[in-house]
């Protein structure tokens, strides 16, 4: 299982440590604030209480390029700009940081962080899709055009088939997978003789504005 460096234990950081945790991964959480490493204590394989800056600290973790280091502060630009560096010259290929703002994302990832995350924005684009697309569950952006969405089908998909729904040329869309909500069993490409039932998910890509249109 690949180990995960935390540094700044804030709400972000704190949920990243424990979920991770949770679901069986070797996960390191450093920060400087002496409650933030108590409380985080149970849900990390080590909490570290050091400033993510001092670069002996960071030596003595051992940190490995395959490693990936996740750098949650607030708005601290510097110290999340001088860790990139540092951790940069240790040759770390996966290197995630949250930043409160696009400006200091684009510096960011001049100095090298291979993943900005502005969870504001991704929060925000997710409930405006939510309000524009009721029934899109999840989705997963491909390009600026293309996605992939977690859909519960309209009650007028209901009962029908695949191929009577004509997806395709009527909305230009595919289904590329369903899962049943209860069993959570995943059925890859339905056939097009697949009946839509009550209780299960449609996994569908193609451009966002298509999606959209299924209400």
């Amino acid at each position: 299982m690949q180990r995960v460096v935390v540094i700044g234990l804030g709400i972000f950081g704190f949920n990243i440590v424990k979920n991770l945790f949770e679901n069986g991964f070797d996960v390191i959480a450093m920060d400087k604030n002496k409650e933030a490493v108590q409380r985080i204590k149970e849900y990390a394989t080590k909490a570290i209480l050091a400033d993510g800056m001092d670069k002996e600290v960071m030596d003595l973790i051992g940190i490995q390029e395959d490693d990936v280091v996740i750098i949650s502060f607030g708005e601290d630009l510097a110290a999340a700009t001088l860790i990139t560096l540092h951790l940069k010259q240790l040759k770390v290929k996966n290197i995630i940081v949250k930043a409160p703002n696009e400006e200091h994302k684009l510096i960011l990832e001049k100095v090298g962080a291979t993943e900005v995350i502005i969870p504001e924005k991704v929060i925000a684009d997710k409930v405006a899709k939510s309000l524009i697309s009721p029934n899109v569950l999840d989705y997963l952006p491909l390009s600026d055009d293309y996605m992939i969405s977690e859909m519960a089908p309209p009650n007028s998909f209901l009962g029908k088939t695949i191929a009577q729904l004509q997806l395709r040329s009527r909305f230009h869309i595919e289904v590329i997978a369903i899962r049943d909500v209860l069993s959570d069993n995943l059925h890859m490409v339905p056939p097009a003789d697949f009946v839509i039932k009550d209780g299960e998910v449609l996994v569908v890509i193609g451009k966002e504005k298509d999606i959209q249109k299924i209400k």
